[in-house]
Order: structure tokens, then C-alpha cells, then sequence
């Protein structure tokens, strides 16, 4: 008779999508993670925007030409991607499947449109929708932003507003209330724990 060996789990690495409406802290979370050192690999978004002056080209996203972009999209390297405010956010597909073939968990975070397509390209793939703790605090966010036209905040909030309905299309909710992020991020690495201890384990094909 073949013994029973309890003991043979492989994990599966996980494909992490970070999703919600603008406003409820996407990057913020991330950033925190990765102050925190979790064993995840951060994938960086491609853009057609100008940085800022803040942000490094392969840190906060790839800036690269709306021809370059279009480029990306005809040669298939993007896994999803979408016009978002009138810019073009997309994830280049080989720094995935690279992170997932190293045995390493990947996490992006996308808007609600790109999880959809996620969902539809790699069911397996967790999706977390990151919220604020009310309509309120949300609108709070989105208006001490600034940067904003107040034609681009009502179209801001309108968005919000939609996508907040779309929510059961996804795993998990995690909120991020106002001043407690780290408590947003214990609730996303509980997940990703819990995720990895399941009998079936979700395996990611790209």
C-alpha cells in the first residue's frame, strides 16, 4: 500500500491583484509592504504619463511613449491594460510570469477595470478590493488630493462611486481606515497566508 505522506505540499506561488476605487490608498499600502519587507514580489506598472517629480522610472511605474505603449500592446507584452484619466496603465506580462516561475507571490495593484480583466485572463489570480471606511472618507481623500479640476474630481468621484458597486466581483475586502495602514496591511498578509494553507491551492497559469 503507498504511504500516505501528509507532509508533501508544494506552494503554489499566488498572483495578488490590489484593486479599488482612486483615493483609498492602492500605493500607499504597497509602499508600506514593502517598508515591511514581505516576501512579495512588486510588480511595476507601465505608463504613458510624465513622472513626477518624485517618482523613478522602474520604481513607481516604467514611463515609457504613448508610441512605445501601443508598441507593448501590438506585441502582446502586456497582460492587461487601460485608459485610466486619459492615460494609458498597463502590466508588462514577462515580469510576471518571471516572479511566479522564481516560485515568488506577485501582487499589483490595478484599477477595478484591469481586475475584471484579470479575472477573466487568470482566474486563479486573488483579488483584493481595497476601500476607504465610508462614501465620505472616500470623497474626503479624493478632495484633499489636489491637483484636480473640480470638473476632474466630480468625474473622480463619480468613477468611485461605480466602481464601489462592482466589489462582490471580487475575493476580499480590506479597509483602509485613516490612520490605521498597518492594520489594512495585516488583513492583506492574513490573506495571502490563509491563501497559501488552502487544500487546493489556486495554481496561476499565464
Amino acid at each position: 500500500m503507498e504511504e500516505c505522506n501528509l507532509y508533501n505540499f508544494e506552494p503554489q506561488p499566488l498572483l495578488i491583484v490590489i484593486s479599488g476605487p482612486s483615493g483609498v490608498g492602492k500605493d500607499t499600502l504597497l509602499e508600506r509592504m514593502k517598508e515591511r519587507a514581505c516576501p512579495i514580489h512588486f510588480v511595476v506598472t507601465a505608463t504613458d504619463r510624465p513622472p513626477r517629480l518624485d517618482e523613478a522610472h522602474g520604481v513607481d511605474y516604467f514611463f515609457v511613449t504613448t508610441e512605445e505603449f501601443t508598441t507593448m500592446i501590438e506585441q502582446g507584452a502586456l497582460l492587461e491594460h487601460a485608459v485610466v484619466y486619459g492615460q494609458h496603465k498597463g502590466i508588462p506580462r514577462r515580469h510576471v510570469q518571471d516572479a511566479l516561475a522564481s516560485g515568488k507571490d506577485v501582487i499589483m495593484r490595478i484599477d477595478v477595470q484591469g481586475a475584471a480583466t484579470i479575472r477573466r485572463l487568470v482566474p486563479e489570480a486573488v483579488l483584493i478590493f481595497l476601500t476607504a471606511s465610508s462614501e465620505e472618507e472616500l470623497e474626503q481623500r479624493l478632495r484633499s488630493r489636489g491637483g484636480d479640476s473640480p470638473e476632474q474630481l466630480q468625474k473622480r468621484i463619480a468613477t468611485a462611486r461605480k466602481e464601489m458597486r462592482r466589489l462582490p466581483e471580487f475575493d476580499y475586502v480590506v479597509v483602509n481606515r485613516d490612520g490605521e495602514l498597518d492594520r489594512a496591511v495585516d488583513d492583506v498578509v492574513a490573506i495571502v497566508q490563509a491563501e497559501h494553507c488552502r487544500v487546493k491551492p489556486r495554481a496561476v497559469r499565464l
